[in-house]
């Protein structure tokens, strides 16, 4: 029985960021009462005319900046004519033969062996992107269905892969990269419970070795990771399962039924001419400035890889703190500010970013994380505390209570010290000498395998000090103290 490999392109859907539509100035938004987002324009009533949404052509211009695509001299506007009560207008305004963005590459990363390791990293192609308007939402009941046409109308790129993906894992994976670069841009949220990023899948199966591609079939919004992956994964077990008994493949549109677990037909897969393509008369074709694209392209933040590249190059971090800074752009941020302030340390930096701010923002949640916009801790705060550490003045223990309360009221680290009585323990006092040797007498043993080499043994001493100290002790000091009491015997 031949083993068979699956071959997988993405439509992907991205809600452009906009404050209005693609050809109308109603406003773009989400979560308003249904059909108050609406206009004349977007209802498609007679005599309105399209006009262009100059902001949305510069984020489609943009997403081909970042992924290397050819911003193409000339674009222009096609009707897509088809009848469904989500399209007001019974066609949609979209690009066919010249789109917005040709070509171009996203470099992705496969999830390494475990949480400390990167994983593979390869590179999908594109075979285009195009600016179209969104449609509305339509919502099923048992007997009747409604529409929503707040969403119709909104820009919306679609992003169009070449055949290169072979697993659901590389699916889900391209679908993480694009997010991530398009948030940090700015060129989207991408908020999958929003409905701002979808995702079609066209998945075929053929033998291994084999070149030719089988009969595909196309599996329609997908609008959350978890889909994308069970539903590709399961269409490929469904078409290697036809063959094995040696049946055929159709090609059709699919259904994913989430609470089944499995895929349904729903109809033959569409071709262009079944949507009766033509120029849109009312719109004239795009020239875009070129020093216009330059512009956009010196607004553009560094690529996501290439920032946890630096920041592993450059600070030494670790791929366990760089994939959650440079994978988040608010944190990012975040932290690039904290770095103004105090870059003596990077690493500590890093760990109170990745950890301590992280776990605060998801006690304070619950549900997530609290909304960066929302977190009172100042990077300025942060690097203070840091710095504060590195300088003798604050225990690394005792900065784990102080961080709490700086989160919590947003007060730097000198005033949540003060409202708390903490006083360090200078390195040279009298008191944590006595403290020392205290613990050097009451642990002889430890203190004679000190002396004879076991440096490790100095750790029996350390618990003892900090407790007697109440954790103010700088441990560093411990550490240089204890070794001074146990050489002299």
């Amino acid at each position: 029985m031949p083993e068979y490999e699956a071959v997988i392109g993405l439509e992907v859907h991205v809600q452009l960021k906009t404050a209005s539509k693609m050809f109308t100035d109603a406003p773009a938004g989400f979560g308003q009462p249904p059909n108050s987002l609406t206009n004349a324009v977007v209802m498609g009533l007679p005599g309105t005319l399209p006009v262009l949404n100059q902001g949305a052509i510069e984020q489609a211009i943009k997403f081909g900046l970042i992924f290397d695509s050819e911003i193409p001299e000339l674009f222009q506007w096609d009707r897509k004519n088809y009848f469904y009560p989500d399209s007001p207008k019974n066609y949609q305004l979209t690009q066919k033969d010249a789109p917005v963005c040709i070509g171009g590459e996203v470099e992705i990363e496969l999830a390494g062996a475990s949480r400390n390791l990167a994983g593979e990293h390869k590179v999908i192609h594109l075979d285009h992107a195009h600016l179209e308007e969104d449609v509305g939402k339509l919502t099923h009941f048992a007997t009747d269905s409604l529409v929503d046409y707040n969403r119709a109308g909104t820009p919306l790129l679609e992003i169009v892969t070449k055949p290169d993906l072979h697993s659901a894992e590389e699916a889900v994976a391209l679908l993480q990269s694009i997010r991530m670069h398009l948030t940090s841009a700015g060129v989207s949220d991408c908020d999958m419970e929003k409905g701002q990023m979808r995702c079609d899948a066209n998945v075929s199966v053929r033998p291994v070795g084999q070149e030719e591609l089988n009969p595909r079939a196309e599996m329609k919004n997908l609008n959350s990771i978890t889909g994308v992956k069970n539903a590709i994964s399961y269409e490929i077990r469904r078409q290697a399962r036809v063959y094995e008994k040696g049946g055929t493949v159709a090609q059709e549109t699919r259904r994913w039924d989430a609470d089944a677990g499995r895929t349904t037909s729903m109809r033959s897969k569409e071709e262009a001419h079944d949507y009766r393509y033509f120029p849109d008369p009312d719109l004239l074709p795009v020239h875009f400035p070129r020093h216009r694209i330059e512009e956009l392209k010196a607004e553009l933040p560094e690529n996501v890889f290439d920032l946890q590249r630096r920041y592993e190059s450059e600070y030494g971090l670790p791929y366990t703190l760089t994939s959650v800074i440079c994978y988040d752009h608010e944190l990012a941020r975040y932290f690039e500010a904290a770095m103004v302030v105090y870059d003596k340390n990077p690493k500590a930096l890093a760990n109170y970013v990745a950890n301590e701010l992280q776990r605060e923002r998801s006690q304070a949640e619950g549900d997530g994380y609290l909304p960066m916009e929302q977190v009172r801790l100042s990077p300025r705060n942060l690097a203070g505390l840091v710095r504060l550490i590195d300088e003798g003045k604050l225990t690394k223990q005792l900065a784990k209570e102080v961080i709490v309360d700086m989160f919590q009221g947003g007060d730097p680290a000198e005033a949540v010290m003060e409202a708390r009585g903490i006083k360090p323990v200078q390195q040279d006092s009298g008191q944590l000498e006595e403290w020392c040797r205290a613990a050097v007498a009451g642990n002889a043993v430890a203190a004679q395998q000190v002396r004879d080499g076991n440096d490790k043994a100095i750790n029996s001493f350390i618990g003892p000090v900090m407790k007697a100290s109440r954790g103010t002790a700088n441990p560093q000091a411990v550490r240089e103290m204890l070794q001074k009491i146990i050489s002299e015997g």
